[in-house]
């Protein structure tokens, strides 16, 4: 498979590596971009676990519940002005408040669906972008349901540049719920706990670490035992329960909340842009063509 630049590009992105080490890295695994990654890895040239993807678009999270529903949202705009505007704001508690409501099954449903003044969601966005001038878009939501026994945790970062909805059973400590969604959104853990992550995806894991203790120069007799520790660095990097709690680096997350009889079930984290291309612009340059013109 030709290896082009815009595949040199994205595993730059991914990796952070350089790009005659990314261009090799795709050559060998001929073009399979996976496991260019895990190349990269194992020569020691990309750090683990860096393959988030730059963020984009500008925008607000928000968080809401009623009762034993809550909902996560994402309302993307083009600048973050607009985002710090009132009615954009307004806009984007309006939708939560219906998404709560109606439980939509996909943001297609969702835009379909009867708003207020004859209007449905998506003529109520167009007449939002009217208003606002910028383009608008609903990009992604979850309505989470709870029971009576479990607390929700909802919190928000930077005014809504982050936002995560947890929910803790066994406890109705809304104090505890919003603390585990604050190391969720310090963190970005991927996973709860170790359970949740699949046995390939361990697997996977197990052989490029092994790879790397190799490659390292490592005595094959101690490199078993080297990969098992390396692996439990990895279980603390994606899954909540095995990290250090923000609040107290001497606790793991599981053990904290363990103390508190209670355990997390679920965590929705969302970060305004995530996976989406950035529009780049260079404002000096800009306002010196419309001074020329």
């Amino acid at each position: 498979m030709a290896v082009t630049a815009s595949m040199v590009k994205e595993l730059r992105e991914k990796t952070g590596a350089g790009m005659m080490d990314c261009k090799k890295a795709l050559t060998e695994t001929n073009g399979d971009m996976d496991k260019a990654v895990d190349f990269l890895r194992e020569k020691g040239i990309a750090s683990a676990a860096k393959k988030a993807d730059r963020v984009a678009a500008e925008g607000l999270a928000l968080v809401k519940s009623e009762g034993n529903k809550a909902v996560i949202v994402e309302v993307n705009s083009e600048t973050d002005f607009v985002a710090k505007n009132e009615n954009f704001q307004k806009l984007v508690g309006d939708l939560a408040s219906h998404l709560i409501s109606n439980s939509p099954a996909s943001v297609e449903e969702a835009l379909e669906q009867p708003f207020a003044d004859g209007q449905s969601v998506q003529e109520y966005i167009n007449a939002s972008i009217a208003k606002i001038g910028e383009k608008i878009s609903l990009r992604r939501f979850e309505v989470v349901e709870k029971e009576d026994g479990d607390v929700f945790g909802e919190y928000l970062h930077m005014g809504g540049r982050i936002g995560v909805l947890s929910v803790v059973g066994g406890s109705t400590d809304a104090e505890l719920a919003k603390d585990i969604a604050m190391h969720v959104a310090a963190i970005n853990p991927t996973y709860v706990s170790r359970d949740e992550v699949s046995q390939e995806e361990v697997e996977r894991e197990r052989e490029v670490l092994t790879q790397q203790a190799l490659n390292e120069g490592k005595p094959a007799n101690i490199v078993e035992k080297m990969v098992e520790g390396r692996l439990s660095k990895y279980f603390e990097q994606v899954c909540l329960l095995d990290q250090p709690f923000v609040k107290d680096g001497d606790q793991k997350v599981g053990k904290f909340v363990q103390n508190k009889g209670a355990s997390v079930k679920s965590f929705i984290r969302y970060e305004v842009g995530e996976g989406m291309e950035k529009r780049e612009e260079n404002f000096a340059e800009e306002v010196m063509s419309q001074v020329k013109k």
